[in-house]
């Protein structure tokens, strides 16, 4: 299973554009190598570097395992998209208060469906993926305001 997106290389710099500082709107991505009894995709993305505890900036579940590309400032259709620790639904981008931070962009194949509603957070999504995971790819970008 592969992620990439053509806005940024696996541990390079994510333009401003997709960060507080700019547009604040989700880059593309580009999912390939998708087991084939998948049932439906997971992405989560999260900042580790994030002062006391990882920073969870998107949760997306429920997308369906032919999904191919997230177009910039867009969620697959079908798909449900959960609360960020910035307290709302949706893509909340890279916004470090010091320093060069990383942010992990997660996708997991499932053999299931979530039965998660949007209230659900990162860990919610994690616990009920264990069992059920097919297959995981990640794309890390880096950050740091100017």
């Amino acid at each position: 299973m592969f992620i990439k997106s053509p806005s940024f290389k696996n541990n390079e710099m994510i333009p401003a554009k997709y960060t507080c500082d700019a547009e604040n709107i989700n880059p593309a991505l580009v999912f390939s190598g998708i087991p084939s009894a998948a049932v439906s995709l997971v992405l989560i993305v999260d900042d580790p570097d994030a002062p006391g505890s990882t920073w969870v900036h998107w949760t997306v579940w429920n997308m369906s395992p032919e999904t191919a590309e997230i177009t910039e400032k867009s969620a697959p259709d079908g798909s449900v998209e959960g609360n960020t620790d910035f307290g709302t639904p949706g893509y909340g981008g890279p916004c470090p208060p010091s320093g060069t931070h990383r942010y992990f962009f997660k996708l997991y194949a499932l053999d299931i469906t979530l039965k998660l509603d949007a209230s659900a957070t990162a860990a919610d999504i994690e616990d009920a993926m264990q069992g059920h995971i097919l297959g995981s790819a990640e794309l890390i970008g880096l950050y740091k305001r100017s």
